[in-house]
């Protein structure tokens, strides 16, 4: 079995070694080996740590949240809740963007020199 160091563990994620140390006494993934005081990972848990990241990174979800997925089934816990529940905060934050983005291309384009004062689609729902 091929272990890694934290140390090149976290070079390769492009993480620091505290975020590692850090994840390991929240529970989110445990090194496979501690050796001397020094913590070393196999390849299940090197591939963890990537999901972990990756979760992190795009998904926007809490620590509590990627623990969950982490251990899967394993944890009791349903990880599928966790997602779909993120997946609609996603999904809710993307429609405000869109209407953001629209409403902002609008008063970008707008023929009005004043678009506060003078534009009637700036206006629906006024009266």
């Amino acid at each position: 079995m091929i272990m890694w160091p934290i140390g090149e563990v976290a070079a390769r994620l492009g993480l620091a070694v505290s975020a590692l140390r850090y994840w390991d006494e929240r529970g989110l993934v445990r090194p496979t080996l501690r050796r001397s005081g020094k913590r070393f990972y196999g390849e299940e848990e090197l591939h963890r740590l990537a999901v972990a990241k990756m979760l992190q990174d795009t998904g926007l979800l809490s620590l509590d949240e990627i623990a969950t997925v982490v251990h899967g089934p394993a944890r009791g816990d349903d990880w599928r809740d966790v997602l779909r529940a993120r997946l609609a905060l996603v999904r809710d934050q993307q429609a405000k963007l869109a209407r953001a983005e629209a409403f902002l291309e609008h008063f970008l384009t707008c023929p009005r020199r004043d678009p506060v004062a003078d534009c009637p689609h700036l206006r629906v729902g006024d009266e």
